[in-house]
Order: C-alpha cells, then structure tokens, then sequence
C-alpha cells in the first residue's frame, strides 16, 4: 500500500518538503493550508500592495505544476491531531489518516492581550488575509488618514514602507529606545532612526501601546500611547511586533512543544513519523550557537529538503551553516553573514564604517584575542553570501577580509566602491596603532 505523507502547511517550508518527497519517492502526498489554495511568495506580499506585482507574479509554480506531481492539496483548518491513530480532525468535519506528518504550519503576529487588539481596522502583516484587510481600510489616504504602526521588527518596517508608498501619513511605535537596537549595534541603529524620519514618518521611539479605541461600530478609531497618554486617532493599526509559532491546534496532543513544536537534528518530534519543519519547529538546542527557532525563509528551505530526505529512507540532520539574513529598510539594502550582535560579547570587538551620505555603513566584528572574522552587517553595499561563508568556514583573520573586501561586492556594474575607504579608515584606526 503507498505511503500517505500529509503536509500541514503550504508555506516554503511544506512545499520544498513535498516537492523533494515526489522526485525521491512514488509516495502519496497532501498539503493541507487554510490561508490559501496555491503555494505563493510570502515575502512578496508588500510588493502587490506597492503595485509592483499581482498575486498571480508571487506563486512560484503555475496552478497545473500539483496535479502534474501527483501532489493532492486541501484547503481547509486542522482542528485537532490524533497521534494514535494517525487522523487530523478539520474545522468542517472532516477527517484524514496520515502515515508520516510533517508540521509545516509557520508563525503568526503576537498580540499581548492590548485593548482593542480585535477591533476592526487591527491587522498583522504576515497572511494573505492581512494583504486583503490592507487593501480594505487602507486603499489611500482618503479613506486612511492615518495608521499606526506597533512593533519595530522587520515586518514593521515592511508595512510602514507600503503605507507610505501610498502616502498614507504613518506614526510607527518602538518600545526600544532605537529602532532594532537588540538587533543592531549602535551606529547602525541610529542611522535606520535617521533614515525612517527621513521619509516623513512619525517614528516615536521609547514608546508602547496602552490601548486600541474602536468607534460604535467597532472600527478604530484611535491609540493610546502608553507613556504619556497621548491618543493619536487613526484608521488602521498594524500589529507587528513579532510572530510565534502558529501551533495551537496541537496544543492538547501529545506532541512536545515549548514556544515551537520540539524537534532533534532530524526535525523529528517526540512521535513516531511525526516531524516539524519551517517557523513552527524548535530546536532542542541551537546549532552553532543559532536561535531555537528561526522564522527566515532560506532555513525553512533548507528543513523541507532535509525532512525530505529522512521520510524517504536516508536519514538527514539538519545542518544550517553559518548564518545569514537580508532585509530592506525603505530605501536601505541589509545583509548580515556571521555573528555581529548588538553588542560585543566578551572576546569580540567591532569596526565600523559609515559614508558620509548616511545611507550606507558595514559592522565587522572579529575575535579580539586571534583577530578572527566572525561576522559583518552591511547596508546599502551588496556583498555575495558564498564569499563570506567561505571565509566564516577558512575562519579567515580580520585583515584579510578588509584587505579583500572588493571580492565580496557585488554591486552593479557603475555603481560607486567604497572599499577602498573601509580599507583606510581600518588601517588608520587598527593596522597603524
């Protein structure tokens, strides 16, 4: 009899996982994904509201690529998990046996219990849904004359571009003292705070939410700020501070979860032919010194082709590497490769370089003891992954990376260099001592 393997969640990380079953197996395979039909782009939604793309440009495969793969999806919400008997009880009433799950199922926007955080007008940026909530309440600014922001993350950021691409007037509120700044060291902060304010938009730092004001008919209407009690009328809050792992339809299974659903190296959880994958899983312990939990694309990749592997009878760790991330802030390009933390821990040291357009600067931090690289943030300069992985696994000193940065850009062609001035402002401040 084929083997069923049932897929909770159409994200990168269950299609990749789906996509490399089908070319090692003849397996029988469902997705299952409540938010949508197809399997799309998550991180391209910003760009339909931006006007740059349709929906249809962000799914990677034509709708015809399932059937051709013999890969069956349902669209519908799994209520329950019965590990025992291997059935997922759905929303509508219906049930399905699996013999290998694969939870896949990703994050969603925290909320911490804020007064009027379900008013009409209240979103997250993070499903489809919310793209079509967007679209509604904040078509343009007559009819959003203003919105409010909450949550001074990567999503946050996102969503206040694509308002303000629309020139909807945006007060964005960061309960840090500066934008990212766990995140990012100082310089670097201070730059992206310079930048925001830049394009116009209303960014109070230091400040928290209180409370969300509905109107009678239970749409927004203002928020009140936490600090000073000043009420800013508004017709849309954007709640993006943050996601969490979208499991609680497995809370009351005998799965292991903690934040996430609990995984080993094999992404397998405490049941048999149980794994998690993507957002949703949490490692028993980091790897390499990572987060538990890693709600980034390229890792969610790399999980579905490691499960894939291991439901298929070649048994596979998960091994992410080095780490790296890429972002935007407006109008600002960020790559990070390596460890570079907001602040130097004990053996480390930073260098830091900005152009006197304060649009661009790099953060290189190194081993203060034996000089080696351990890592470097860039914005506003494009620096190619492969090099710096290379040079992360050589464990290559801190002198060598700055006298070869020009291998590592990729910038296109005409574009101004500025190697050369990272270079002397390093030798100035270190090499010449």
């Amino acid at each position: 009899m084929q083997e069923h393997i049932v897929i909770i969640g159409n994200g990168i990380s269950g299609v990749t996982a789906a996509r490399h079953i089908r070319k090692l197996s003849d397996k029988k395979i469902t997705i299952i994904s409540a938010e949508t039909e197809y399997f799309f782009s998550r991180t391209a939604l910003m760009y339909i509201y931006m006007g740059h793309l349709t929906f249809q440009h962000t799914k990677p495969y034509e709708d015809w690529f399932w059937k051709k793969n013999r890969i069956e999806l349902k669209k519908d919400y799994v209520k329950t998990v019965e590990t025992k008997s291997k059935t997922l009880h759905f929303a509508k009433g219906d049930v399905l046996q699996y013999d290998k799950l694969v939870i896949a199922t990703g994050s969603k926007p925290n909320k911490f219990g804020w007064p009027g955080q379900d008013c009409e007008g209240v979103m997250g940026m993070y499903h489809k849904q919310d793209l079509e909530n967007l679209e509604k309440h904040a078509p343009n600014n007559e009819v959003c004359k203003r919105a409010v922001i909450v949550g001074g993350g990567l999503i946050g950021i996102e969503l206040t571009e694509m308002l303000n691409s629309r020139n909807i007037p945006v007060t964005f509120l960061v309960r840090e003292d500066s934008f990212w700044d766990a995140v990012l060291p100082e310089g670097e902060s201070a730059m992206i705070n310079r930048h925001i304010k830049n394009h116009h938009i209303d960014l109070r730092l230091g400040n928290n939410l209180k409370e969300i004001v509905s109107d009678e008919n239970g749409k927004v209407k203002s928020i009140i700020i936490q600090e000073t009690g000043e009420e800013i009328a508004c017709d849309v809050v954007g709640l993006t501070a943050g996601v969490s792992p979208n499991i609680g339809f497995i809370k009351d299974s005998e799965i292991e979860t903690g934040r996430g659903v609990k995984v080993n190296r094999y992404l397998e959880t405490n049941i048999p032919d149980v794994y998690a994958i993507g957002d949703c899983a949490e490692q028993h312990e980091g790897i390499n010194g990572r987060k538990p939990i890693e709600a980034v694309w390229y890792t969610g990749r790399m999980m579905g082709e490691t499960v894939a592997q291991t439901i298929c009878g070649n048994r596979m760790q998960y091994k992410p590497g080095h780490w790296f991330n890429s972002a935007k802030f407006l109008d600002i390009e960020y790559q990070t490769y390596g460890w570079v933390f907001a602040k130097p821990r004990e053996n480390e040291a930073h260098f830091h370089w900005k152009h006197e357009d304060d649009t661009k600067c790099i953060t290189v931090c190194y081993d203060k003891n034996t000089n080696e690289f351990l890592g470097i943030n860039t914005f506003g300069i494009r620096m190619r992954h492969e090099v710096f992985d290379t040079w992360l696994t050589e464990k290559r000193d801190v002198d060598y990376v700055m006298n070869h940065l020009p291998e590592a850009n990729f910038d296109p062609e005409f574009y101004s260099r500025f190697e050369n001035a990272i270079l002397f402002k390093y030798n100035s401040q270190f090499v010449n001592q």
